[in-house]
Formats: structure tokens, sequence, C-alpha cells
């Protein structure tokens, strides 16, 4: 038989442990919740201005920040971006925009300038030169400096619909840096780090080339969730 013990600093300890049990179980719920509400909350791109492929009333926006000298933008435009296009843009379901990264410096912002000179001059051009300029782009020693006022002419020289000469003048010109400029602010706003990043309706997916997790990313926005 076990002696009774119930005295007054007995009960205290008792006291001070379930206290101490409510509060880790506070910090858990409420760390909990911070998680889900950081994975919530991002905030949406806005897309006023920029290239935008698709109904411009589809429900769901999915924004591309991309480099045209970056070899990961070409990979995601080959082989992710045409499925997109398919499954949701082609639906209605998606509108698609990209939002110009300058992560490679003067190459990037020449490249760039010439695409947001392309989308001033004919935007039904722009992306037909867009896929043509990421074509353009070498498959080995992309780091090489490629990307120049010729190339880029030339690259345009393919596409009947793009005015060579007035794209040469506004490049020249710098017609377009306001939008380039613009483009280079939201990137920092946004906090953008790494290219391609994939945004959709302000949730950042974690790997732009798992398409099933920006499928259900756009799935559950489809949802109303």
């Amino acid at each position: 038989m076990m002696k009774q013990n119930n005295s007054p600093f007995k009960i205290a300890v008792i006291v001070t442990l379930v206290i101490v049990a409510l509060v880790a179980a506070l910090v858990v719920i409420n760390g909990d919740n911070s998680v889900s509400d950081k994975d919530t909350t991002n905030k949406q791109p806005s897309i006023d201005g920029q290239p935008t492929l698709g109904d411009p009333n589809a429900p769901v926006t999915v924004v591309e920040f991309g480099d045209f000298k970056c070899p990961a933008c070409k990979v995601w435009g080959t082989n992710i971006f045409p499925q997109l296009v398919s499954d949701y843009v082609e639906t209605g379901k998606v509108k698609f925009s990209f939002i110009n990264v300058l992560f490679h410096g003067e190459e990037s912002k020449l490249a760039s300038l010439a695409a947001e000179s392309v989308y001033n001059q004919n935007p039904d051009a722009y992306w037909e030169f867009h896929k043509a300029l990421f074509k353009a782009q070498p498959s080995e020693n992309h780091d090489s400096k490629w990307v120049t006022t010729e190339k880029i002419l030339e690259v345009a020289s393919e596409i009947p619909t793009i005015d060579t000469s007035k794209l040469k003048s506004a490049i020249e010109n710098q017609d377009a840096i306001d939008e380039v400029n613009k483009d280079a602010k939201m990137v920092t706003d946004f906090g953008v780090q790494l290219t391609p990043t994939i945004v959709v309706n302000g949730t950042v997916i974690e790997d732009p080339f798992d398409y099933e997790a920006i499928k259900q990313a756009i799935e559950k926005e489809l949802k109303g969730k």
C-alpha cells in the first residue's frame, strides 16, 4: 500500500507541471498556425502592363520570374510551359505572365529591353519572340556572351510581324527601359532569388519543375480554396 502524501509542496509541483504542459501545447499550436499563414498569404505580383498569355478574365494567374540568360528558364520553357499552356491557358482557366529578371547583368538587361520593345511594337509577336530568344540560348557554355543587338535582330528577323528597323531603334534609344526597371523593382520587392520562380495566385511553387505541384496549386485556386 502506498502512503498518501498530499503535502503542499507536492501539490505545487503538480500545478507547475500542468501549467508548463499547457504553455508548451499553446506554443506548438501557435507555431503550426504561423507556418500555415506563411504558406497562404503570399502577395500576387501585379501583371498590369506585363506580357500576358491567355484569357484576361481567367480565374487563376501564373507568373514566371525569368531571365533569358538562365539555362534553367530555357529548360522550364521547353518542358513545363507547353504543358501549362495546353492544360490551363488554352482552356481559359489560367492567364500567364512573364516578369524579367536581370541576374546575368547587361546581357539580361539587353534581352529584357528587346523583349519589352517587341511587346510595345506588336504584343501579338511577343510570345513568338520570347520562345525564339530562349531557343537561341546556347545549350553549352551559356555564360559566354551571346546576347548582342546583332543576335537579337537576327532572331527577330525570322518573325515576319516584327519590324527589325523599329526594334533596333527602340533598343538603341532604350525606349522600354521603364518597363525593364519596373520588373527589376518587382524582383526586389518580392525577394526573388532563383530563376525561374513560379507564382500561382500568390503562392510560390517550391520546385518550379514539379508540374504536379503547379497543377495542385492551380486546382486549389479553381476550387476557391
